[in-house]
């Protein structure tokens, strides 16, 4: 691909012959391969340029004014329109070309890339990421299953333990309170053991008392 630059070698603009001065000077500085056609002393580029400027870009008067530029025969622009690609280091895509490595376009291109890529990979995430992805949520909800069936069983396992300790008790209460009423009879019965033995001492002590009498006063008879 070779750039084209038609140019008008005798101008009388000083504004022309600056602004073709600006574009030859640039590409020279890139190192770009470049070749000037001069309209002036030609009439063949003059009329091949005037031909192959799209409408829109030509002024009123429908002739367009050097200096303009060309990628083989794809139109690139006009001077202003270089100036801007210039001020935004878009020289390269302005031509139609590949920006070298290690330069602030071809850098500014695969930061573009990259954050297109960001997008798209944020869009359309890869298959595995997700498949690991949901693996981990499931391993995630069966572990919290697991988690509330321990605390499930814990509870049950509490509740029964607790309804074995309420049987164990009340059958101690019943054996409490059964055993109540035997140690009353047995009660009962010590006491009345008690009033039979406090009744015989009594009846004991009588007989010795008379005894006691008989011995002290002897019967008339003796």
């Amino acid at each position: 691909m070779v750039i084209k630059v038609f140019l008008a070698s005798s101008s009388g603009s000083t504004a022309i012959k600056k602004k073709q001065q600006d574009v030859v000077g640039f590409l020279e500085a890139l190192k770009i391969d470049y070749a000037q056609l001069d309209i002036a002393s030609n009439e063949d580029n003059r009329a091949w340029m005037r031909e192959n400027v799209p409408g829109e870009k030509k002024p009123t008067n429908g002739i367009p004014l050097p200096p303009q530029i060309f990628n083989e025969e794809m139109y690139c622009g006009d001077y202003d329109t270089f100036f801007d690609a210039k001020e935004d280091n878009t020289v390269y895509e302005f031509l139609g070309l590949t920006p070298p490595p290690g330069s602030k376009e071809a850098q500014q291109a695969e930061n573009s890339q990259k954050l297109q890529n960001g997008s798209v990979t944020e869009e359309h995430p890869d298959d595995d990421t997700t498949k690991i992805e949901l693996k981990e949520a499931e391993q995630n909800g069966d572990a919290h299953t697991a988690e509330l069936e321990e605390d499930e069983e814990s509870k049950n396992a509490e509740t029964d333990a607790q309804d074995e300790n309420e049987e164990e008790e009340e059958p101690a209460e019943e054996e409490e309170e059964s055993r109540k009423p035997a140690e009353e009879e047995e009660q009962e019965e010590a006491e009345g053991d008690k009033v039979e033995d406090n009744h015989l001492v009594s009846e004991e002590e009588e007989e010795l008392r008379e005894l006691e009498e008989e011995e002290e006063h002897p019967s008339e008879e003796d």
